[in-house]
């Protein structure tokens, strides 16, 4: 049975188990604490930073990561203190002046009283990427094929494909797009193909033979055939056609 710790966060007293992080205790709660780069089906990392919180354990108050400080006996948390949010007002002003046209960063600096970045203007970039690297963590972690992931060092840090080439290990699964908190991820369906522009790829999309949908990359349904050992004419027909 799991050892229980009691807690408390924003005044109030929650019972965790021991091992669980504040981010993820707080949202069980229904504790709102922002953050970009977190995604339950990834280890947290902690890059985009948005989820610290106020912690006191005896004398000691700091500011700490919820989404890798784990929950301890007597620890008390202020989600939303002015501290904290001061502290999240500034990671927010580095964001907006890196993404200053992408609209996820704008509606977060908003709601900390930022109607533009702080910095001249001459030093405002229009990136969609906040480089949380939570697309390579799930290529690697979730998907299991590692196609992608951080290359260079300070500003010129960017998800890329080995050598920023094609990303040759891609399965097409758009699993990157979907986890991007912020839209940097470009994918789209055209003439019959599928394009991930950051990672250089196209790969022809299976055509359904019942209802003539193009469904899924071909690349994609030959690595799922593979790995569970399917019968190649498994996907010759749609999810929806096989009902």
């Amino acid at each position: 049975m799991s050892e229980l710790v009691t807690l408390t966060i924003n005044g109030n007293k929650y019972t965790a188990e021991k091992g669980q992080f504040i981010l993820q205790v707080a949202r069980d709660h229904g504790i709102k604490i922002p953050t970009l780069c977190h995604l339950d089906a990834v280890e947290p990392y902690g890059a985009c930073r948005l989820c610290i919180v106020e912690v006191t354990k005896g004398t000691r108050t700091r500011i700490v990561t919820s989404c890798l400080y784990p929950v301890e006996e007597g620890l008390v948390v202020q989600t939303d203190s002015p501290r904290v949010r001061q502290n999240r007002k500034i990671l927010l002003d580095l964001l907006y002046a890196r993404c200053s046209e992408n609209s996820v960063i704008k509606e977060l600096a908003a709601e900390y009283g930022l109607e533009k970045p702080s910095y001249p203007e001459q030093y405002w970039t229009k990136e969609d990427c906040i480089v949380c690297g939570l697309c390579c963590r799930v290529c690697e972690q979730v998907v299991g094929v590692s196609a992608i992931s951080l290359v260079n060092r300070g500003i010129t840090r960017e998800p890329a494909a080995p050598f920023l080439g094609v990303a040759s290990n891609c399965i097409g699964c758009g699993s990157c797009f979907y986890a991007c908190p912020t839209n940097a991820i470009k994918m789209e369906d055209k003439n019959g193909y599928l394009y991930i522009h950051n990672w250089n790829i196209k790969y022809k999309l299976q055509k359904c033979g019942k209802c003539g949908i193009e469904w899924a990359p071909v690349k994609q349904l030959e690595y799922i055939q593979k790995k569970w050992k399917l019968p190649k004419e498994f996907f010759d027909i749609c999810p929806n056609c096989r009902g």
